[in-house]
């Protein structure tokens, strides 16, 4: 029997390139800074020189109703790790995507999305490649893919056992400083979080959120002492 892993790599067709053309105007901002960023400028943890995981996630800009727009799943509650937390689509590279130095992240990123959340990737333009930045609960040491979904298509929950939901949020309300907040986990680690569509952004998509929005320049002044606290599930 046919894998759904092997079947997609005989039938999906989508561009691995990464290229700037054709964006919308108002995804230049994040191009820019995309090119230039520095891995120190994402944040505190990177990746050890020897070891981690490699992995990937897609962070797909799209445009709706209100405007552009972030596609986001959440986990699904029954998983040993990360259960219930909203994320990026994406997971650990697989032998097939490639070399994790070359085009394997943009593979991979791609295919995870595909895997959890049923988007058609030939509709996703791989605009950006972030550095590398490491999650120490996990190992894994995370190349974020930047998209514009110039072909939208549905989205939503493939496999149940590991995804819940699939969800766009407005730009719009992740810069809204109504919904943006901080967490403290009971190690003490203390960092950015977003209050939108019924769901709490923290932890590591919350990280790569923020810094997108800060070197965008479409941060707004919010309140960084208003703090949710976080419990050692999390």
């Amino acid at each position: 029997m046919t894998s759904a892993r092997e079947q997609y790599a005989k039938t999906a067709a989508y561009e691995t390139a990464v290229r700037t053309d054709g964006l919308p105007q108002w995804l230049a901002p994040v191009a820019r800074a995309a090119a230039t960023i520095e891995p120190h400028q994402l944040s505190r943890f990177l990746p050890p020189e020897t070891g981690g995981r490699p992995s990937a996630v897609l962070v797909l800009f799209g445009h709706g109703d209100r405007g552009p727009e972030l596609l986001l799943m959440e986990r699904a509650g029954t998983l040993r790790s990360h259960a219930g937390q909203p994320s990026f689509p994406g997971g650990a590279l697989d032998p097939e995507d490639g070399d994790p130095e070359g085009a394997g992240p943009v593979r991979a990123a791609l295919r995870e999305a595909w895997e959890e959340t049923g988007l058609d990737p030939a509709g996703v333009q791989v605009f950006g490649v972030l550095p590398r930045l490491y999650i120490p609960v996990s190992g894994f040491v995370v190349t974020p893919v930047l998209g514009w979904w110039r072909e939208p298509s549905p989205v939503g929950a493939v496999d149940e056992a590991e995804t819940a939901r699939g969800f766009t949020v407005p730009v719009a309300d992740l810069t809204d400083p109504a919904h943006r907040v901080t967490t403290r986990h009971p190690s003490g680690h203390v960092g950015p979080a977003f209050l939108v569509e019924d769901a709490l952004v923290w932890g590591f998509t919350a990280g790569v959120i923020d810094r997108i929005l800060h070197y965008a320049g479409w941060e707004l002044p919010w309140d960084r002492a208003k703090q949710v606290p976080l419990d050692r599930r999390a």
